[in-house]
């Protein structure tokens, strides 16, 4: 009875995305889990506040060139599902709405066990810190980006990783200091060298 249950609800979530695509949330796990074996779910559920949050914007540096996003509408849709669930007061604001909804994905995170970062689940910083610029450009490249309904930049997948590898909230000033920060590392390891 169990495996049949799971059937049912693997084929309606098959059904589901097959339907509604998928997007950098599930990029950003197939390379985290391909590089530190980590579950694609347990990936995905570490990675999806911070995706909210990236995608939660109406003015994205690119729009996704998919007709269904002919305008910037996640951060709406997100607040409809706080409102689905039951989250959201009469009166809420959108943002008042994701934040519930963010909020509830913690909570719901918490019961299960999920770790609250990248690094919580076993991953060590400098092997992190060592993959993270192929593991944004992996991303970049998977199937699943070009569905997203905001297109990313490299570096604004790499600040996601790197805001969930320590268990931050992804914002969007913080990643011009992950873009500035790169060349600086790698000339201190040129110079380590000599």
């Amino acid at each position: 009875m169990a495996r049949e249950r799971v059937h049912n609800a693997a084929t309606i979530a098959g059904i589901a995305f097959a339907n509604a695509f998928l997007g950098v949330c599930h990029s950003m796990a197939h390379k985290l889990g391909s590089e530190f074996h980590i579950p694609h779910g347990l990936a995905n559920a570490m990675l999806i506040a911070n995706v909210i949050r990236y995608n939660a914007n109406d003015n994205p540096t690119k729009q996704t060139a998919f007709s269904q996003y002919d305008r910037p509408q996640a951060r709406r849709r997100y607040a409809e599902v706080a409102d689905h669930l039951g989250l959201s007061a009469p009166g809420d604001r959108t943002a008042q709405k994701i934040e519930k909804l963010l909020n509830w994905l913690d909570d719901i995170k918490g019961e299960l066990g999920i770790p609250t970062s990248i690094r919580e689940a076993g991953v060590q910083e400098a092997d992190f810190l060592a993959k993270v610029d192929k593991l944004s450009e992996d991303a970049f490249d998977d199937q699943c980006t070009g569905a997203n309904p905001r297109y990313p930049l490299i570096s604004e997948l790499k600040q996601i990783l790197m805001d969930t590898y320590y268990g931050r909230k992804f914002t969007e000033e913080e990643e011009a200091e992950v873009v500035t920060a790169a060349p600086v590392a790698k000339a201190e390891k040129k110079s380590a060298k000599k």
